[in-house]
């Protein structure tokens, strides 16, 4: 016999989801008749209702064949008013008068329900009701209860570890929990628990999902026997918290229907035709002629037909009918309901996935393009924008950060039970804006990255586009689902990631930690995922946006915007990592809480870059002899190339033997080009791997001329290939070098400092030849492997 124990009709008083009250609707209201008729339908033998602290429901069947009165009773743990849902089976009315009476304590309330000889199932365990179940109101439960519900609205993760404690509980370790609290367990084996299954369903979309089968019961008596004696077994699927969003969409598309009685417009609206087969629940209706005029009608109206206005909701439904109509299986959906072979969580995610995406991408085009304008009451129209669109996601944001606090507190509860504590482990998502782009963020990460492998650290970098789809082991790469290009940075692009996506990712992935490496669409969807999954994140400060924002639009009003948001952004970080003094410096500054920037390593390959391979490599460019001044990096405004260019001008006049070599691409090469046009000076465009590392090490003075860089990976790159460098006083790579030893720090950011320091450093090849040695030497102890061990410390620090 197959019971599904754990129902709820429109009688349930249970609280209400947070959404669900910010709706203004009840959590169910589904009518008992019909949860019995759909019950039946499922192939289960007998039927009840268990509403909470209700008999209403089941009252209302009770004439019907095959069924019996139970109910849900909330009670309480006095010391704290932590509630505990306890199931009762087969019941009379006035068993449920005195339940009301004894609930408030779960104390007074367990002895009346054993000596009426009553059988109850403790519901759903390991969920924390109000917020207040710990492990030791789990530990009391297992010396109270013998019979332990499988909830169907909780996920396999959670059912598994409870059947897993309840699996390995032992005399020795019942009677340990007995002193431990002072609690006499209750039972002849009290260490041998029966199991069930309920759907626990306020819906009626997952009715019987979940369910308790007893093998051989032909009686309801025999059914409750069953269970006593242990041979209760559930069956069915657990839950997501894709079935919880789904669930709760449903609700309130069912209150909402019976409020202003949209059944009437059912089947006559292919959208609200659509919404009915997906969240009513039972059989659907075959439909009429009128929807199939409805249905050829409105497909020739989309064609061409923009959104009845810029609202949300009118965008959404313009967005949503469109693919019903182009997707031939949402069509089909629409016209004939979900085939039971489709579970429909899953087809309902994948809908307002794609719905929400569109809407999504549009939003970050309108509010990009205003805060580029600077149309600073736009940009409160457009948030205003992404505040409705949170709401209207509300119900997959709630179900995710359920479904992590039951984790949470599963882990809590099983590390108790075994004395221990819980694992440490440490598993990182790092989101990233930037991984094929060519900058020093992307090298980072591509090196973390191989280091975890070598290390055996769990790492995944999660990202967004490129046009390289090369798949990278340990990195997740989504498909953008728009992009957008920056006016005044030629080839930046920002993609707007899949959020609905990425946070099922980061769920499934089961991440201790979020770290995000920029502060664009991606990083602000790390935020967004780290708040829902309630995990730490922190946040690395690379690029020096505001200056660049400065440099690149000659607009004071837009480096400030610029910074405004960076402070924000960046407070919302449990840490912020830092590459350099001068950086932590300025942020704290700028507002971001000191106790907040941290100071990180970052290393360089030594084994790529050394000057072992000084072979020749600038020959290939035309030149032979002389000394060569190297440069890499973005050729762009903000890397002062112009001194640099002014600089190698007057030094060519007193040396005709120096050569220039620039490596890399970027919006200035071309006036570059021009300006040094016919004095020598070589441009490289992008290279990368062996031909860089021998451009490096065949080279003889690093300039680097920027004052915005945070960091500066090649001028560690430099060092590490036996280059001295020389580098300005502003930014992060001036800490990166010893000043004197392997390299100069420039007095001023002028062409006439860059000269001076060339020139001290030609004139004394003994000193430059020191400074070399003195440079591989210093970074032969900032390995990469060294630096990434220092920095995953310091995830496990704040386990």
């Amino acid at each position: 016999m197959k019971i599904d124990i754990h129902v709820h009709s429109k009688h349930s008083t249970r609280p209400s989801q947070w959404f669900l009250q910010k709706l203004g609707c009840p959590e169910s209201f589904t009518e008992p008749a019909r949860l019995y008729e759909i019950a039946r339908q499922r192939g289960m033998g007998m039927v009840t209702i268990s509403d909470h602290n209700t008999i209403a429901g089941a009252l209302e069947i009770a004439h019907l064949p095959d069924t019996f009165i139970s109910e849900e009773i909330t009670s309480y743990f006095p010391e704290d008013g932590c509630k505990a849902h306890i199931l009762a089976l087969d019941i009379t009315e006035a068993h449920h008068a005195e339940f009301q009476k004894l609930r408030e304590n779960v104390y007074d309330l367990v002895p009346y329900l054993r000596e009426q000889n009553i059988t109850h199932v403790i519901a759903h365990p390991l969920f924390g009701v109000n917020d207040k179940l710990t492990p030791w109101h789990f530990e009391r439960m297992l010396l109270m209860f013998s019979n332990f519900e499988l909830n169907g609205t909780r996920d396999s993760y959670q059912n598994a570890i409870l059947r897993s404690i309840l699996n390995a509980l032992t005399r020795e370790s019942i009677e340990e929990l007995a002193d431990r609290h002072g609690l006499e367990p209750y039972g002849l084996t009290p260490w041998k628990k029966s199991v069930t299954g309920g759907s626990d369903d306020h819906s009626s979309l997952n009715i019987a999902s979940m369910h308790t089968y007893v093998p051989g019961a032909r009686s309801l008596a025999t059914f409750l026997d069953g269970i006593g004696s242990g041979l209760s077994r559930p069956a069915g699927r657990a839950a997501s918290p894709k079935t919880m969003a789904h669930n709760l969409y449903a609700i309130a598309y069912q209150f909402y229907k019976s409020k202003f009685g949209l059944e009437r417009y059912v089947d006559k609206d292919v959208f609200l035709t659509f919404m009915d087969r997906f969240l009513s629940g039972g059989e659907p209706r075959k439909p009429g002629m009128v929807f199939r005029l409805q249905a050829l009608w409105s497909g020739m109206k989309l064609r061409g037909r923009k959104p009845a206005s810029d609202s949300l909701p009118d965008l959404m439904r313009h967005e949503a009918e469109k693919l019903i109509h182009t997707d031939p299986r949402l069509y089909s959906m629409a016209k004939k309901g979900v085939a039971e072979s489709l579970p429909p969580e899953e087809e309902w995610f994948r809908f307002v996935t794609r719905a929400s995406n569109t809407v999504l991408a549009g939003f970050g085009d309108r509010m990009l393009n205003q805060i580029s304008g600077a149309n600073v009451f736009d940009i409160f129209n457009c948030l205003g924008s992404a505040g409705a669109l949170y709401t209207m996601l509300a119900p997959y944001f709630v179900a995710y950060t359920v479904f992590t606090k039951d984790r949470a507190l599963c882990r809590e509860a099983k590390a108790s039970l075994s004395g221990g504590e819980q694992e440490k482990t440490v598993k990182v998502g790092h989101f990233t804006d930037t991984f094929h782009d060519v900058n020093g963020v992307a090298l980072t990460l591509k090196m973390q990255v191989n280091m975890a492998l070598k290390h055996g650290k769990e790492l995944m970098v999660i990202t967004c586009g490129g046009q390289d789809r090369e798949q990278f082991h340990g990195v997740k790469q989504f498909e953008p689902i728009g992009s957008w290009e920056l006016p005044e940075y030629p080839g930046q692009t920002f993609h707007y990631p899949p959020f609905l996506e990425m946070l099922e990712h980061a769920y499934e992935q089961g991440f201790t930690h979020l770290h995000s490496a920029t502060p664009g669409p991606i990083g602000l969807a790390a935020l967004g995922i780290a708040r829902i999954l309630k995990l730490p994140i922190y946040g690395t400060y690379h690029t020096a946006f505001p200056q660049y924002a400065k440099v690149l639009t000659g607009d004071d009003a837009m480096e400030e915007l610029m910074w405004k948001y960076m402070i924000w952004y960046y407070n919302q970080m449990d840490k912020v990592f830092v590459p350099s003094k001068a950086t932590g410096e300025e942020l704290a500054a700028k507002g971001i809480a000191p106790e907040k920037i941290t100071l990180f390593t970052r290393g360089v390959d030594i084994e790529r870059f050394t000057p072992a391979k000084r072979n020749g490599a600038l020959q290939r460019y035309g030149l032979e002899g002389g000394t060569t001044l190297l440069y890499v990096g973005r050729v762009s405004q903000e890397k002062n190339l112009h001194l640099l260019a002014d600089a190698y001008l007057e030094l060519a006049d007193r040396h005709p033997d120096l050569n220039l070599v620039i490596v890399g691409d970027g919006p200035y090469t071309g006036d570059m080009k021009r300006k040094l046009e016919g004095r020598g000076a070589v441009f490289t465009g992008y290279i990368q791997g062996e031909e860089l590392a021998g451009v490096y090490a065949s080279s003889d003075l690093f300039v680097f001329p920027s004052t915005t860089d945070t960091f500066g990976n090649v001028v560690l790159e430099a060092q590490s290939s036996g280059l001295p460098v020389i580098v300005t006083p502003l930014g992060g790579p001036k800490e990166n070098m010893e000043p004197g030893v392997t390299g100069l720090v420039v007095d001023e950011v002028n062409a006439e400092s860059l000269v001076k320091a060339v020139d001290s450093l030609m004139g004394d090849e003994a000193r430059l030849a020191r400074m070399s040695r003195a440079a591989r030497a210093a970074m032969e102890q900032r390995s990469f492997d060294r630096a990434f061990v220092q920095t995953w410390d310091l995830y496990k620090c704040a386990c």
